[in-house]
């Protein structure tokens, strides 16, 4: 069974940077689109960047013009690379993968086990 391993979070100062990548582990079948979330304490989850399997992005407006989503299909990758970051940003990042258990199971949305990033002012 195909599972999501995160790795890339830290701490960072303000105006710093940091790459979170997401790898699939295991198997999962007709990948399509590959995001990621965050969740800050008492907030909800909410979207930060997705990327279709054509390669169109969208980003939260919070985010846009500073993060940058992409992946690498051969390794069934996804990045995040955090530019320009804020206290804001400061949040468990998880990344999210559309796919299939198996070749013939319904399209299902895998999670990673989040990453921290701590944003310092």
């Amino acid at each position: 069974q195909g599972q999501l391993v995160e790795s890339g979070g830290g701490l960072v100062q303000a105006g710093g940077s940091l790459t979170l990548s997401c790898t699939v582990s295991g198997s999962i079948f007709r990948i399509t689109t590959m995001g990621w979330y965050r969740q800050a304490p008492g907030k909800q989850r909410e979207l930060v960047a997705r990327i279709t399997s054509g390669g169109d992005t969208n980003y939260a407006d919070s985010v846009k013009g500073r993060f940058t989503i992409s992946r690498d299909n051969a390794k069934n990758t996804v990045y995040l690379q955090m530019n320009s970051l804020k206290p804001e940003d400061s949040a468990v990042y998880y990344c999210s993968i559309q796919g299939k258990r198996t070749i013939v199971a319904p399209t299902t949305l895998f999670w990673g086990q989040g990453t921290q990033v701590t944003v310092t002012s």
